[in-house]
């Protein structure tokens, strides 16, 4: 990825969140605590499928990448947001916005297609029962997951690199606690059109393909399931995909406010909020959207929880 444009800013100044010293402050905090719930809660979910044999299966294996994406996504932005916010590390290098860019949007496109494949793997899980095993088998799961982190990074490579060739005369203030298109598209003093058309067709390709891949599986998925004969059924094959489900309405609806749409410059401030949403809380609500609303992964925490508690009190006697 080059950098060749013609710019006098070699820094950036990040404003976060102009307020009171009491809010900033108490801001920090709230960022703290979730970054660290986060972490702790996307690392038990790998630690806990990777160590229970039962939820060695695709749908888990899916899970573990989302899982470790989100540490990596919410790590790119949320300490330097948190220093943003104190007031102690507010400018970041041209090369360091475009790197912290590059990695949010590439991890982000990723996750649209995580998404998309984890939606087919509960399609052939709830519609194709018989034959789940030998359609979704571990290779075949293995090369869904490559191929959406790869075509996550090569979706968006194109995109930074026309990105990267934007000339910045001044002023170098980005109204965000971190680098997103928006702000670039708004403080560069050449034409941003192609830039902002490059944006739209990637956000569609990326956005809507995958969206439109997951709710074609899903529609599928709900004609079978009101086909089968009872209420029971009903309510079995829905909780094999309801926490996905969950998952999939929160990301694509701020990912569609966000990216799908024609022009960036007048939404900046809404556009604050809604990344805070993004980037910080919903990395923090999947692992628990996960374990609350899923039996395997709730009885495997709590055997987990059991032996740990068993092999404390071994270790007092």
């Amino acid at each position: 990825m080059l950098i060749r444009n013609q710019t006098n800013v070699q820094k950036f100044v990040l404003l976060g969140f102009p307020g009171t010293w009491y809010f900033r402050m108490s801001l920090a905090g709230a960022f703290s605590m979730m970054y660290v719930l986060t972490i702790i809660g996307n690392v038990s979910i790998i630690a806990l499928v990777r160590t229970e044999p039962r939820l060695h299966t695709p749908m888990y294996f899916f899970l573990c990448n989302l899982s470790f994406l989100e540490i990596w996504y919410t790590t790119a932005c949320v300490p330097k947001a948190i220093g943003v916010i104190l007031g102690t590390n507010q400018t970041i290098s041209f090369t360091v916005c475009l790197l912290q860019l590059f990695i949010l949007l590439s991890l982000g496109a990723t996750e649209c297609f995580l998404l998309a494949a984890m939606a087919y793997d509960r399609y052939l899980a709830i519609c194709h029962p018989l034959r789940y095993s030998s359609l979704m088998n571990s290779t075949f799961s293995a090369q869904l997951a490559f191929l959406s982190w790869l075509c996550g990074f090569l979706a968006i490579s194109v995109l930074v690199s026309l990105i990267s060739r934007l000339s910045f005369c001044g002023p170098n203030v980005i109204n965000h606690f971190l680098c997103n298109i928006d702000s670039w598209i708004a403080l560069s003093c050449t034409d941003t059109r192609l830039v902002e058309l490059a944006t739209f067709i990637d956000s569609f390709i990326v956005v809507m393909i995958s969206c439109a891949i997951t709710l074609v599986s899903y529609i599928y998925i709900i004609a079978t399931i009101l086909r089968l004969p009872s209420a029971k059924g009903w309510q079995k094959a829905f909780s094999t995909c309801s926490a996905h489900l969950t998952v999939v309405t929160i990301w694509y609806s701020s990912a569609i406010f966000l990216f799908v749409k024609p022009s960036a410059k007048d939404t900046l401030y809404l556009n604050k909020t809604i990344n805070i949403f993004n980037t910080i809380v919903t990395p923090l609500l999947n692992p628990f959207i996960y374990t609350l609303r899923n039996k395997d992964v709730k009885e495997a925490l709590g055997k987990t929880v059991r032996v740990m508690l068993s092999e404390f009190r071994k270790a007092r006697v």
